[in-house]
């Protein structure tokens, strides 16, 4: 039954689309919005469509920026010869917290899942590989430890040895079944200390 109107229902279905949002917080967040003032509602709308149509992919590192290249991939202070490959902006940015690492990134945006019909096409493994042009050391496979994390980072470290680059996995001390983005930094900083080669 539609208890509040077609506005406010649509509203409140479009909100329980978002990950991580059930009917119950999405309900909760509609009727903040609507209790905002026009001005507020209206920077909400702005900020949502500016970064829709600004944020693009880097083209280097498929991270999310507003520019070409990314400010770490722009970076000449950065050790290029280093990439720490991660599925997600989110985990980028916690390792970045950790002020340990000092290489480069690459986004996956997402991990191999067969059970839900991610394959290895679907995420930015392609361009990952393109990166592997002699000047890099070693790739570091920061994937989530859970199993489509390492599955992932078994297929790329298969893909990367025949590329005679150093293909090293965070240590164990990331919760197994855990996301990178809520591991505190002293973790992380010890899963990218006690890396192992694949």
């Amino acid at each position: 039954m539609n208890y509040y109107g077609n506005p406010m229902t649509r509203l409140i279905e479009e909100l329980a689309a978002l990950p991580g949002i059930g009917g119950k917080s999405a309900q909760r967040l509609a009727f903040h919005i609507i209790n905002l003032p026009r001005e507020k509602v209206a920077a909400l709308s702005e900020a949502i469509l500016a970064a829709k149509d600004e944020v693009k992919y880097c083209s280097v590192c498929c991270n999310l920026t507003e520019e070409e290249i990314c400010p770490v991939c722009a970076n000449p202070k950065r050790d290029h010869s280093v990439i720490m490959v991660v599925e997600d902006p989110r985990d980028m940015a916690a390792y970045e917290r950790t002020k340990e690492f000092h290489g480069v990134y690459h986004v996956l945006h997402g991990a191999i899942s067969p059970m839900t019909g991610i394959g290895p096409q679907d995420i930015h493994i392609r361009e990952l590989l393109s990166r592997i042009d002699g000047t890099v050391a070693e790739v570091i496979l920061a994937t989530n430890p859970n199993v489509e994390g390492e599955a992932t980072a078994m297929y790329l470290a298969k893909l990367l040895k025949p590329l005679d680059v150093k293909v090293t996995r965070i240590a164990n001390g990331v919760p197994v079944g855990g996301d990178l983005e809520y591991v505190d930094e002293i973790t992380l900083s010890r899963a990218l200390e006690g890396r192992r080669e694949l």
